[in-house]
């Protein structure tokens, strides 16, 4: 796993992340929040990416709609998970997770919360154009807004050059 500071990850914003617009070739493309109606399709992108790791032990059709009905379940509550959804041309192209961890309360001023990145996934043919680095970028852009202490995440293991760039190591 990959963790950005033990510090508060707001004294890494210093850092320069570029907004994602500047980051991504290939034409106009968005990041947006996701939303409880893209379960469906950030379920297809789960099995894709997955799939593509090891050898599926369910079905797509199985595991879709089993992971679409929970990835509906925490976009429509919002209170440990979040989404965003990169589109270009009016198609999902490419999606980030963000799950939150709560600490023990602290008395001292620390923040009492950490990041997870997750499920972070370009498809095929969108890859290398920045779009993963504009997910990645909005991810943390939210964790410094919120205050999050440090952010964890696993990367596989063409991702680490990315994650580096935003102070990952």
């Amino acid at each position: 796993g990959l963790e950005r500071g033990g510090a508060p990850v707001v004294a890494a914003a210093s850092r320069g992340i570029c907004p994602a617009g500047d980051m991504i070739k290939g034409g106009p493309a968005t990041i947006r929040a996701a939303g409880v109606a893209d379960a469906p399709a950030l379920a297809r992108m789960r099995y894709a990416f997955r799939a593509s790791l090891a050898e599926p032990s369910e079905g797509a059709e199985a595991f879709i709609g089993r992971c679409s009905a929970w990835m509906a379940e925490r976009l429509g509550d919002g209170r440990h998970w979040r989404a965003w959804v990169a589109e270009r041309d009016g198609r999902r192209v490419g999606t980030v997770w963000l799950g939150t961890v709560e600490k023990i309360p602290n008395p001292a001023p620390e923040p009492e919360e950490y990041g997870y990145i997750t499920n972070m996934f370009v498809v095929p043919e969108e890859r290398g154009r920045g779009i993963g680095a504009a997910l990645v970028a909005e991810a943390v852009r939210w964790c410094e807004a919120r205050g999050v202490h440090s952010i964890i995440l696993w990367s596989t293991r063409r991702s680490p050059p990315l994650y580096r760039r935003y102070g990952f190591g």
